[in-house]
């Protein structure tokens, strides 16, 4: 059952956990400071923890500002003298403060956890591990689907399992491209050009390089393997990009979907929905919601988002997205079990459309998170 104020006496306490060691750790905190900003703090204690990009854990003085994204400029967690540690024991989960040579500092209590990191080391199921060795409650999928819908690869044979439509990919590991780059080279121009090469376990569009001619295959390959060793390259899928939104159902209910959007990358600096078009420029793409979609597509895009989400097991929230194309098919790009969560984000703002408000939806998510068990189920 969730917990209440009224069970607890006093505000549910909610740790937000943003940064992290990723490529992501900018966009983290700007999700962070948009949930910040926006949850209930009649209803909610938070505990800002910030992740430097050494891995340590912060505790922040909650000033969301400190967090947002002003005129261009990427906002950081910076080391500190002190350092935040989770504590566990039967029961009880809670927060300490050490710092070197004096006695540690109890933050108390942690009712749940909200882990608003993107990529490595915090989508991927691994600060789910920690959560769940702690056994305390958090938001967002568990460790096998954060580390299935983290994995561009695997993610891929979960979705064909599950009978999704899925586009042509080569998949490329650290030692194939290191025993015999020719035969990579030859199964890309198999795959036709133009294509898109990517990190497997990386997202907000980091590391990512459309290709068009064969001479520039390596160097966009060099550039995914600066972020992750292992990489996807994908044919170019001629479509609208249409993503959809998913909320774990109640109970044993079915996952929810919000109404789909359409993605409008503008400019023609932006070959494809990049980092500075999703997160630096302002103007540089834009949400319809909902889609301008015949009917029966809506209901096939919001059916099939939902069979994705059930494919990766996964849990709380996510986002799909798609290629509609011009026979109209949809091909599933991919699955993000955390994604962008601040005001301005897709995910927030499809919901909105769908009637659930950004204020709603930090709610649901907690209320969720909280109703769920830890360990196996």
């Amino acid at each position: 059952m969730p917990v209440t104020p009224a069970d607890a006496g006093r505000k549910i306490r909610v740790a937000l956990l943003f940064g992290g060691r990723s490529s992501e750790h900018a966009v983290s905190c700007v999700t962070a400071a948009g949930v910040m900003n926006a949850i209930d703090p009649d209803k909610y204690e938070v505990l800002p923890i910030g992740i430097s990009k050494d891995g340590q854990w912060v505790l922040s003085n909650g000033d969301w500002q400190q967090w947002a994204l002003n005129a261009g400029e990427m906002p950081e967690v910076r080391p500190g003298s002190e350092t935040v540690r989770l504590t566990s024991s039967p029961g009880r989960a809670g927060l300490v403060v050490t710092k070197p040579n004096e006695v540690p500092r109890e933050l108390g209590e942690v009712d749940v956890v909200f882990p608003l990191l993107h990529g490595a080391f915090g989508e991927d199921g691994t600060v789910q591990g920690l959560l769940e060795l702690a056994d305390v409650r958090y938001v967002g999928a568990g460790v096998l689907a954060s580390a299935v819908g983290m994995d561009k690869h695997f993610m891929k044979i979960a979705f064909e399992a599950a009978g999704l439509a899925v586009g042509p990919y080569v998949a490329v590991t650290d030692k194939e491209w290191r025993r015999d780059q020719q035969s990579v080279r030859d199964a890309v121009a198999r795959l036709g050009y133009p294509v898109f090469v990517k990190p497997c376990r990386a997202g907000s569009s980091v590391g990512i390089t459309r290709v068009e001619r064969p001479e520039d295959l390596d160097a966009a390959v060099a550039e995914a393997r600066r972020h992750d060793l292992r990489i996807v390259i994908e044919a170019s899928i001629a479509g609208r990009e249409i993503e959809c939104g998913v909320l774990e159902g109640r109970g044993s209910g079915a996952p929810r979907t919000s109404l789909p959007g359409e993605i409008v990358v503008q400019g023609a600096e932006h070959a494809f929905y990049d980092f500075e078009a999703k997160y630096v420029e302002d103007d540089a793409a834009a949400l319809s919601c909902p889609a301008d979609l015949p009917e029966d597509v809506i209901a096939r895009v919001r059916e099939q988002a939902a069979r994705a989400f059930d494919a990766v097991s996964a849990e709380g929230l996510s986002r799909v997205d798609f290629f509609y194309t011009p026979d109209g098919e949809l091909v599933i790009n991919e699955i993000n079990t955390m994604p962008g969560f601040t005001p301005i984000s897709m995910y927030p703002q499809m919901w909105a459309a769908s009637g659930l408000s950004y204020h709603d939806l930090i709610d649901e998510l907690i209320q969720l998170a909280l109703e769920r068990p830890t360990g196996l189920r």
